[in-house]
């Protein structure tokens, strides 16, 4: 195998089966692991059923380390392939993904992360593209360019006026990549926090407008947890501070956080 998928499983959740059977349907076949810090009975039997192992997170965590960012860390260790994709256990992963992967890879050695557009589901439906589809779509922009998404500067101007990756679709080379890649004391912006390291580092970032996964939006998701308790708010701002003048980031702060309208 050249490719992992390493799905983050969090209590008992509805949707893990789903994803799974999405991994195990490629037309390219991954390997398929299970990292959790809430073994339960649950998905230990789901895993069972599917014969993949369980690792249970043990990893030593400090005060400035973030729970996601921990238990993504650990996913992330786990993998023994070159490439590895950190699966969200909510989501559905297309039978294209892995095979447009490797053929990305194969093209362009020097890629350090991979990433695909989405399908968004949200109360079991498919929501058709909307306004922050096609913003991101734009944002996203420079790196659809293949002649110039090795350089930072480019790397750097897709991510800068907000986060247009989907997290759960990126693939990252862990040749390429630092080992630490997720230890971040953020709970919801780590992965915006890890494109900003990586985009400074030697690497091209590859866009698939393919999508490759179907994102889905609950009542359960991190994500309006995250925007329930502020925590996104306040994470998103930090980021802004770091990638644009204060004059310009209070602007875009204001803009950003019309988007969240999409989760209710």
């Amino acid at each position: 195998m050249k490719h992992t998928f390493v799905i983050c499983a969090y209590k008992e959740s509805q949707f893990l089966e789903d994803c799974i059977r999405s991994l195990r349907a490629q037309i390219v076949k991954s390997d398929i692991k299970i990292a959790t810090s809430t073994p339960n009975e649950y998905i230990y039997n789901i895993a069972k059923k599917y014969n993949i192992e369980v690792f249970v997170n043990n990893l030593e965590k400090s005060e400035e380390i973030s729970n996601i960012g921990n238990d993504w860390q650990f996913a992330y260790n786990i993998a023994e392939t070159e490439l590895v994709t950190i699966a969200h256990q909510d989501d559905i992963y297309l039978k294209n993904y892995t095979r447009d992967l490797l053929k990305y890879k194969k093209k362009y050695p020097d890629m350090i992360l991979f990433t695909t557009s989405s399908i968004t589901l949200k109360n079991g439906k498919i929501k058709m593209l909307g306004k922050i589809e096609i913003i991101k779509k734009i944002l996203r922009l420079p790196i659809r360019c293949n002649e110039l998404n090795s350089l930072s500067i480019v790397k750097r101007l897709a991510i800068t006026f907000g986060n247009p990756i989907i997290a759960p679709s990126c693939a990252y080379d862990k040749r390429l990549c630092p080992k630490d890649l997720f230890l971040s004391k953020f709970q919801f912006a780590l992965d915006w926090e890890c494109l900003l390291r990586l985009a400074q580092m030697e690497g091209r970032f590859v866009m698939s407008e393919t999508p490759g996964i179907c994102y889905r939006i609950h009542d359960e998701a991190t994500t309006k947890k995250s925007i329930m308790d502020n925590s996104r708010q306040r994470e998103e701002s930090i980021m802004f501070d770091k990638l644009l003048p204060k004059p310009i980031a209070s602007i875009y702060k204001k803009l950003y956080q019309n988007s969240y309208k999409a989760y209710f």
